[in-house]
C-alpha cells in the first residue's frame, strides 16, 4: 500500500502515519483500539502474518484461510465503543462495525472484542 494513502481504518490519517508502522515496520499498537484498527488494515490487505502474529496464543487459529480473504471487498470500519484499552491496561474490548461485500452483496459484521496486553504487547483475544 502507498504509504501516502488513507489508512484502511477509517482514522483519516495516511497508512504511514496509522497502521502502517504496525503492520510493516514491527512497531507496537499502544492501544487495544490502535490494534483493532492495525488488524481491519490487517485485514484489507490481506495480511496473514500480522493478524496471526497480533493473535493470542491461546485462541488463535493455525492458518487464515485465504480463500476467504480473495472473497471479501472490505469497505470500511466504524468503532462503536471502546472500554479500558488504554497503555496502562491489561484488557480492553473493542466494538465495532465493519462493512464488507461478497459477491456484490453487503454484509455488516458487528462484533465486541476482547483483548489483553502481556508485557508491551497488545494481542487480538476473542470476539462475540
Amino acid at each position: 500500500m502507498n504509504v501516502d494513502s488513507t489508512c484502511p481504518c477509517g482514522s483519516g490519517k495516511t497508512y504511514a502515519a496509522c497502521c502502517g508502522p504496525y503492520l510493516d515496520h514491527g512497531q507496537r499498537p499502544p492501544t487495544a483500539e490502535a490494534l483493532m484498527r492495525s488488524r481491519y488494515s490487517g485485514y484489507v490487505l490481506a495480511r496473514e502474518d500480522y493478524l496471526l502474529r497480533t493473535w493470542h496464543e491461546s485462541t488463535r487459529p493455525e492458518t487464515l484461510d485465504p480463500s476467504d480473504a480473495s472473497r471479501l471487498n472490505w469497505l470500511g470500519l466504524k468503532i462503536v465503543h471502546t472500554e479500558a484499552g488504554g497503555s496502562d491496561d491489561r484488557r480492553g474490548v473493542v466494538e465495532f462495525v465493519a462493512r464488507y461485500k461478497v459477491g456484490g452483496k453487503a454484509h455488516r459484521l458487528h462484533e465486541t472484542s476482547r483483548f489483553v496486553r502481556e508485557g508491551a504487547r497488545w494481542f487480538y483475544l476473542d470476539g462475540v
